[in-house]
């Protein structure tokens, strides 16, 4: 695997976007929704940088299972959601590559009549775009790369590195 991103870039470009959103909702009651599972490493230590008052959610999406490159059919599970009516919603996820997920996600969100409604990604896949939509906020671009760690996965294994990496066709 070759490393891509180091911890210490991680948490830096991290703690600045968690700034950024504490000025952009001052005032704002902010609901921010987790993206399970590949977000939480970035949700944790993104919510710790909003100075604001805020609630946490999750909602679960699932289109890559077991030891696979390719995504599947999209599965969305919004029972962990909580009331995000009249709210700020910042949606938080790991990657945006396709953004076929983000825009179903995004959907799914809105049919909860939330006050608005945003996202942010660790990782934006340059080039592999589908739709019209882009995250309102990243963190990092990279290039089209199977990438691990910082609580991305591979077959669920990587999560627990503090660094992305993007892991080799040996590894795959």
């Amino acid at each position: 695997m070759q490393t891509l991103i180091e911890a210490s870039e991680i948490q830096k470009v991290v703690a600045t976007l968690g700034h950024q959103i504490a000025t952009e909702y001052r005032d704002q009651p902010l609901t921010v929704l987790g993206v399970l599972t590949g977000s939480i490493v970035f949700l944790a230590d993104l919510i710790r940088t909003i100075d604001l008052p805020l609630r946490v959610g999750l909602i679960q999406a699932s289109s890559y299972r077991g030891a696979t490159t390719q995504p599947a059919e999209l599965r969305i599970n919004d029972s962990l959601v909580p009331d995000i009516r009249d709210r700020s919603v910042l949606l938080v996820d790991d990657i945006f590559d396709t953004g076929h997920t983000m825009a179903a996600l995004l959907e799914t969100i809105r049919r909860s009549s939330p006050r608005s409604v945003r996202s942010a990604v660790l990782l934006w896949k340059s080039g592999k775009a589908k739709v019209a939509i882009q995250p309102d906020y990243h963190c990092f671009q990279i290039p089209d790369r199977f990438v691990v760690g910082y609580g991305l996965d591979y077959n669920d294994d990587y999560r627990h590195l503090p660094f992305i990496a993007a892991l080799e066709p040996k590894d795959l």
